[in-house]
Formats: structure tokens, C-alpha cells, sequence
């Protein structure tokens, strides 16, 4: 993703790890959003049409379409390739499109105000805060859009041709209320040239890394650097290895707010492994202080030999990567011997979310605009000029790919079933934050892991007790 196109200071790919930077405004201002059911005020009226094998959804032919796009890293022309589609089989629809970059900004009055776009690419650092509109109902059902026909797969709906966990990634209460166009996946990235020339092999356990960390730190390269300024990069491997060691039951203990959860011996054993790797002086010296724009490019340059992110990195460091590169992601090290996944599960979720809102005056178009966009050939394209996998199951079948889209192709072919995902990110931004400043406290070996675990602790048990945040299960 190209930071230069991007408002804030987040990474605008990673839709489900952050809502804290919208949420405070979006809460008391969309609490006055919700309105009653009077049919007599539904700004849809009137752009409904007929359902067929053809009109699925119901589109009114020539309804207007308001469609709103983050247009950050990836751009806005899938979007618009997506619209191509609609018009030419509603040529009688007018599109309005807009590719934005602060999104909640530009669209927190209109849904205050019920006069929201017709579909939206709620992605990016200023992003609408999606529990808050879920709670105050300004948000579709998304089931008969995820029921009817694929639009391009005969024989399959919608929901057929998603890739594993998308649907839930988008669910709150049992309804699907957003939908993620892309699959992140998150994991350690090395330039495989550089560790055939020096003879390394990439760790499968935590051992192996710290032995593998003192070899490359004798040849005079730091083993590991971190976008520092935004530590929840680092939170990424460190949670992702509590959740191979304690298994998809400390995952969901850690989102259902449970007592204790986050002093699991999965969660305390995985802060213990990153304080170690900080305390020998493995990270590259100064890293706290790097953006994730300088902390990648140290790495391209060769200063740092390990680099956690997502599977955005290959996009985003298009023009800084040096020819010959060829940077590969690989999974975060197992911590134990006897972890309850396999070393090869990855923290895999779906993201750039797109929503319909409940008060669009085109909901069925909005709908039926996303049925293409989620098609086989939007999403192969997709797929070629973004190098990132879409989040349909398929698309990238017969593409030959980049070493770093590649290898994270692989990595989920790898996984198969052990594939998991945290919400409390989503769910309750507060918590988020906490975690994030913890994590930034513990590699800066400000903070113990016995206090990293009770400092996260406390802000848990401190969103479960408060009764006016709506809670959410798994």
C-alpha cells in the first residue's frame, strides 16, 4: 500500500485490527441516528424493483447508485471496474462515484443526518467506527445479498465463493453487516535470496529463531525490526503465537472477555518470548521510534533481516524494494513443543469492508453493485494489479504470482483448517488500544510480561464491566 495516498497514521489495510481512532466521535453523534421503522420515511421507497432469476436482489433499473470508496493503497479503479459491470447491465442507472481517504470524516454527517451513499468502503485510518454504527442500526443485512446468485459462478451464491471466515468476519449477532473484499494474512517476512546466500533456513520454533537471531546478529545484521511508532504491528506475531500454543479456545476466551483470559499461559509464555528477543538486543536499535514506512524500508535495505506485517507488505513497498529483493512471508514460530495448533496456522481475516447502509436510498443496487464486485473476474483482476489476495475463493487460480503473493497463497494452502482470528479489535476499540500501548511498553523492556499480562488484564475486565459498551460473543 502506497502511505502517500493515506491520511492517517495506520495502515489502511487492516480493516478488523483498528477502530479506536474513530470511535470517540462516532459514538455520541450516531447514537442519535436511530430511527423508527415508519415505511412512510424509507428513503429506499420507490427504488425497488421486481425479483428474478435475473434481478435477484430486486435493483430498480434506473435508480442512481452512490457508491464510496476508500482510495488509498489499492486505488479506486476495481472499484470503477466494478461499476463498469453494473451499467452495463443497468445502462438506464447513473453512478456517483467518490474515492475518498477520510472516510468518517466526509460520511459521519450523512449518517447522522440518514442521508448515507448507497455502499461503502468503510477502510482506512478515519474510517466509521463499525460496532458503533452496528449498534445504533445503520447498518444492512447483508443475507440475501450473501443467498442470491453468484455472478459470475453458476450453481453457487455468493456466500459459496468466499474464502473461509469471511462471512464471520463481517457478522455481529448471528448478521452479516459488512463484507471484506480482500484476505490478509499476517506473518514474518525475509528476502529469501539473502537467506539462501547467508544459509539460513527460516525457524519453525522459537528456539530455532532465537539460535537463528544470535547467528545474524554475529554477521553484523539486526535480526528483527518493527514499524515501532504503531507497536500493534508486533502484536500481530506475539498473539498469534499465544493462539497456536492455547489453540482457538484462548483465542475466543480473549474475545469473549473471560475472566483471566489474557493471563492464559499462551498469552503470558508469547509476551516472555518477545521481552527475550527485545532483552538479547535482537530488534535493530531504534526501531521504536520508526514509522512503518522507515521500519519497511531499513528492512528493504537490508539493516534488519525479519519484519512483522500483514500481507499488504509486497504492494506497499512497490518502488522502495530493491531489484532481487524477493521477500516471502513465512508463519510466526511455534512456542512450545506441544503448541495446540500446528506451526503452519496463520492469523488469516478478511478486510477492506464494504457496507450497505440501512438508510441508503438504493440499498438493492448497493447489494447488487458488491454481488459484482465480489464476482470471479472483479476479484481476479483484482488480484493482478494489486498483488493481494482477494477474499474469493479462487482468483488467483493460473496466475502466476510475485514471490511475496506467493508465498502467501501458500502459506494459506498450508493452513488449511488452522487458520484464526482475534475481534476484540473490532469489538471494543478501547481494548485494542491497551494492548497496543502494553506491547510498545514490553519491547521497549519498560514493562515485565507478568505486567504486560495484568495491564491488558485490568483494561479487559474494565470494557466487560461497563455496561454501556454492547458486548459481543463467539
Amino acid at each position: 500500500m502506497n502511505r502517500s495516498s493515506r491520511s492517517g497514521p495506520y495502515p489502511t489495510r487492516r480493516t478488523l485490527l483498528r477502530t479506536a481512532v474513530s470511535a470517540g466521535v462516532a459514538v455520541p453523534l450516531l447514537s442519535a441516528c436511530v430511527t423508527g421503522g415508519d415505511d412512510s420515511t424509507d428513503p429506499a421507497a420507490g427504488n425497488a424493483g421486481a425479483k428474478s432469476a435475473d434481478n435477484p436482489l430486486g435493483v430498480k433499473a434506473d435508480a442512481p447508485l452512490e457508491v464510496v470508496i476508500f482510495k488509498g493503497g489499492y486505488g479506486d479503479e476495481y472499484a470503477k471496474r466494478a461499476e463498469r459491470l453494473y451499467t452495463q447491465k443497468y445502462p438506464a442507472a447513473t453512478i456517483d462515484h467518490q474515492g475518498l481517504q477520510k472516510i468518517g470524516e466526509a460520511l459521519q454527517p450523512r449518517f447522522v443526518a440518514n442521508t448515507p451513499p448507497d455502499v461503502v468502503d468503510n477502510t482506512g485510518a478515519s474510517r466509521l467506527d463499525i460496532a458503533t454504527l452496528v449498534a445504533a442500526k445503520q447498518v444492512s443485512d447483508l443475507s440475501q445479498l450473501l443467498d442470491a446468485p453468484a455472478f459470475d459462478v453458476p450453481g453457487k451464491t455468493v456466500r459459496d465463493t468466499l474464502l473461509p471466515g469471511v462471512v464471520d468476519d463481517g457478522t455481529f449477532d448471528r448478521v452479516p453487516q459488512t463484507l471484506n473484499f480482500t484476505y490478509t494474512v499476517w506473518g514474518l517476512w525475509y528476502s529469501k535470496p539473502l537467506f539462501a546466500a547467508k544459509g539460513w533456513t527460516f525457524p519453525k520454533t522459537w528456539d530455532e529463531m532465537l539460535t537463528l537471531c544470535a547467528t545474524i546478529k554475529a554477521a553484523g545484521l539486526a535480526p528483527w525490526t518493527y514499524q515501532g511508532k504503531y507497536p500493534e504491528y508486533l502484536n500481530d506475531p506475539l498473539l498469534g503465537m499465544a493462539a497456536k500454543t492455547g489453540g482457538l479456545a484462548l483465542v475466543k476466551a480473549v474475545d469473549n472477555l473471560e475472566p483471566n483470559a489474557w493471563q492464559a499461559p499462551g498469552l503470558l509464555a508469547a509476551a516472555e518470548a518477545f521481552a527475550e528477543l527485545a532483552g538479547k538486543g535482537y530488534l535493530l536499535p531504534g526501531s521504536e521510534a520508526l514509522s512503518h514506512t522507515e521500519a519497511q524500508a531499513a528492512w528493504s535495505q537490508g539493516k534488519a533481516a525479519i519484519i512483522p506485517c500483514g500481507s499488504w507488505l509486497e504492494s506497499e513497498q512497490k518502488g522502495v524494494t530493491p531489484p532481487g529483493f524477493e521477500m516471502v512471508m513465512a508463519p510466526v514460530p511455534s512456542r512450545t513443543t506441544s503448541d495446540a495448533l500446528k506451526q503452519t496456522a496463520v492469523q488469516a481475516a478478511s478486510s477492506e469492508s464494504f457496507l450497505v447502509p440501512a438508510k441508503a436510498k438504493n440499498p438493492a443496487g448497493g447489494m447488487e453493485y458488491l454481488r459484482m464486485l465480489f464476482s470471479q473476474q472483479s476479484a481476479k483482476a483484482f488480484a493482478e494489479s494489486a498483488g493481494t489476495l482477494p477474499a474469493v475463493a479462487g482468483a488467483t487460480e493460473g496466475m502466476t504470482l510475485s514471490s511475496g503473493l506467493g508465498s502467501v497463497r501458500d502459506a494459506v494452502a498450508a493452513a488449511g483448517p488452522e487458520t484464526f482470528t482475534y475481534w476484540f479489535r473490532t469489538w471494543y476499540a478501547p481494548l485494542a488500544k491497551a494492548v497496543d500501548d502494553a506491547t510498545g511498553e514490553l519491547v521497549t523492556r519498560r514493562i515485565t510480561a507478568a505486567q504486560w499480562s495484568a495491564r491488558i488484564q485490568k483494561a479487559a475486565d474494565g470494557v466487560a464491566k461497563d455496561s454501556s459498551v454492547q458486548k459481543y460473543t463467539r
